[in-house]
């Protein structure tokens, strides 16, 4: 199979990620199977497969995060780490063209977004400055680097670069698929173990530090797997793109929710819903994946604003907003 053919390639991180080839060969006969069921000329291709299972992960992930960044009014951080992984690509770029280094540019971005995560946290605590301040910093940063990089080899860099500015389906590497396959379930593990914890911190700082949590060390922990989702998403969404899919599903959510965790599950539903249409629909259409995915999640918000303002007509006042979903809503506290 083409996937279990990549284990024959002499990229390094071949040897680490085999066992997810392995998988990516499994989810493609489903996939083949799936499309010799339906019909659907979408599922009869490799590259198409690996697509829509990024784009399943990125449905799961950036909801999963962008619930608790929403609430601590962080919503514009993906935009910054988006940036600065851009940097992160342009720095996997440059050093594959100079020294011919064989590593995925997703890898180098990966590294790269984390780093700037934890300088975003840096900045704040260091200088007392507000969140937006440190952010803005970062992100401007970020893409001069980036665009100095491309400017220092345009030739190599620029005709490849604009895959990474606005995502392309037809470019999901078996390599990059079984990278976000690792940072799928690095992010998803990681909420399950400590959502407690990162819910009592998004809440209420000051009594999560009273009750004995280490506050600045669950803050740097959320922007480091918000840098780990956008780099995810990246592959599909693109660096312009990629921050709509941590804000919109969860602002969706938020019309037609009562409480923090029915916000969260809902938030998934529909982005995965959202996903699914929009890369149905670009395939079809041929348009670019991302744009389609993000002009489809904001018709799904707009019709979730809609019903929640004809719950409230018809008498319903129970559904919670972003500002006022808090958690007493929820049945855990932190330990």
């Amino acid at each position: 199979m083409d996937a279990l053919a990549v284990l024959f390639q002499s990229a390094p991180t071949d040897a680490v990620l085999w066992p997810l080839y392995w998988l990516l060969s499994l989810w493609s006969v489903f996939m083949s199977w799936l499309g010799s069921v339906t019909g659907l000329e979408l599922f009869q291709y490799q590259f198409m497969h690996r697509a829509v299972l990024v784009g399943l992960c990125i449905g799961v992930m950036a909801p999963l995060i962008g619930t608790f960044l929403v609430h601590r009014q962080l919503a514009l951080i993906g935009d910054a780490l988006a940036h600065t992984a851009f940097a992160g690509v342009a720095v996997g770029l440059f050093l594959n063209a100079v020294i011919d280094l064989g590593v995925s540019p997703y890898l180098t971005a990966v590294v790269v977004a984390m780093l700037a995560a934890l300088l975003i946290e840096l900045i704040s605590e260091a200088t007392d400055a507000y969140n937006d301040v440190s952010m803005a910093i970062v992100l401007s940063t970020g893409f001069a680097l980036g665009t100095v990089l491309i400017s220092l080899n345009a030739g190599g860099l620029a005709v490849g670069i604009n895959q990474y500015l606005f995502g392309n389906l037809s470019t999901v590497s078996a390599e990059n698929a079984a990278i976000l396959l690792v940072l799928f379930g690095i992010v998803v593990a990681t909420i399950a173990v400590t959502r407690n914890q990162l819910l009592y911190v998004t809440f209420d700082e000051t009594a999560a530090a009273v009750s004995g949590l280490s506050v600045g060390w669950y803050n740097r922990l959320m922007v480091m797997l918000t840098a780990l989702v956008v780099v995810g998403a990246m592959q599909i969404m693109g660096v312009i793109l990629v921050a709509a899919m941590l804000v919109v599903p969860v602002a969706s959510a938020a019309q037609v929710s009562r409480s923090f965790r029915s916000s969260l599950l809902t938030s998934v539903v529909l982005a995965e819903l959202a996903v699914v249409l929009g890369i149905g629909v670009a395939y079809y259409g041929e348009a670019t994946a991302g744009g389609v995915i993000v002009l489809v999640a904001v018709a799904i918000y707009v019709v979730t604003v809609l019903a929640g303002k004809l719950r409230t007509r018809l008498g319903d006042t129970t559904a919670a907003d972003v500002g006022r979903i808090s958690a007493d809503d929820t049945d855990s506290t932190a330990d």
